[in-house]
């Protein structure tokens, strides 16, 4: 087992498992306790884990990954689901590969899945940019903000 460094991503430098098997990579999910291949998007995906574990201190037992959830009666995928200490969620976060450009259509496409889950923040990365909103219910409005709350302001 070696470490790995595909393309540089607008992160500190985490220690991310990675594996060569058959000539492909794998890249190891610590919450998840499990090695995926590593696409470009997985890569992204578990340094945003990683930001929010070690950077932003978030327990691993509140972190949800790729779980499906049910918008305008389909079936959709969220990245990663940040808890709150009561369980609620929290932070919703939207992972695209690097070479994605974000979109007003990745903005759109969190919001949807925000509509059923309703957390007040989110976060959107493609690993090179970084986005942060904190969603206002009461006024129906989103605004930027610098960055995510750490777990301990979060209480």
């Amino acid at each position: 087992m070696h470490f790995y460094k595909m393309e540089k991503l607008n992160f500190p430098n985490y220690k991310v498992l990675i594996k060569n098997k058959e000539n492909k990579s794998y890249i190891f999910d610590r919450v998840r306790k499990k090695w995926l291949l590593c696409t470009p998007e997985e890569w992204v995906r578990i340094h945003c884990l990683y930001y929010l574990i070690e950077t932003k201190d978030y327990p691993e037992s509140l972190i949800r990954i790729e779980r499906e959830l049910k918008v305008y009666n389909t079936l959709k995928r969220f990245d990663l689901l940040i808890a709150d200490s009561s369980m609620k969620p929290f932070i919703l976060v939207e992972c695209k590969a690097p070479y994605v450009k974000i979109s007003q259509n990745t903005f759109d496409q969190i919001l949807r899945y925000n509509l059923e889950l309703k957390c007040p923040y989110l976060m959107i990365s493609n690993g090179l940019n970084h986005y942060f909103c904190k969603m206002n219910f009461e006024e129906n409005q989103i605004s930027l903000v610098k960055e995510l709350p750490d777990y301990k302001t979060s209480l």
